[in-house]
């Protein structure tokens, strides 16, 4: 598993012409992806690093601040460009397997309390953020 967390001062995702997530202060965009052999514990450190990571300001973490989390499930992030120039996603996960666990790492979020907004797995979204730093971070797990 695999998320690129960027901190930003706002953002939003739209779907279809309808936001379903946004925040207008200091907070963590997520971008999760999904690869086979990915399970619980995978879940577990991905969620503990978006809440834990200290990469707001003044080094505080999105739970030491109550800062708002937008999770979007990506499966580019598993992409192979070592050949040619298209693209392979064969590293990816395939929905059936990746959308339980990209919900799991929500579900894990908001148990720690903190208030997570998400995209819509495999829809088309418009993200938007303002990446604050900038600080983009991958994390593996």
């Amino acid at each position: 598993m695999r998320a690129v967390l960027q901190r930003a001062s706002r953002a939003s995702v739209t779907v279809d012409g309808l936001v379903t997530a946004s925040f207008d202060q200091q907070g963590i965009v997520a971008l999760v992806g999904v690869t086979h052999g990915d399970g619980p514990e995978q879940v577990q450190t991905i969620a503990r690093k978006i809440a834990e990571l200290r990469i707001l300001d003044g080094e505080r973490s999105v739970s030491d601040v109550d800062a708002p989390v937008i999770v979007v499930s990506q499966f580019t992030l598993y992409a192979d460009t070592r050949k040619g120039r298209r693209p392979s996603w064969n590293g990816a996960a395939p929905a059936p397997v990746a959308e339980p666990l990209v919900e799991s790492v929500v579900a894990h979020l908001r148990e720690r309390g903190l208030t997570v907004g998400t995209g819509v797995f495999g829809a088309h979204m418009d993200v938007e953020l303002v990446n604050d730093g900038p600080i983009t971070i991958l994390v593996e797990a």
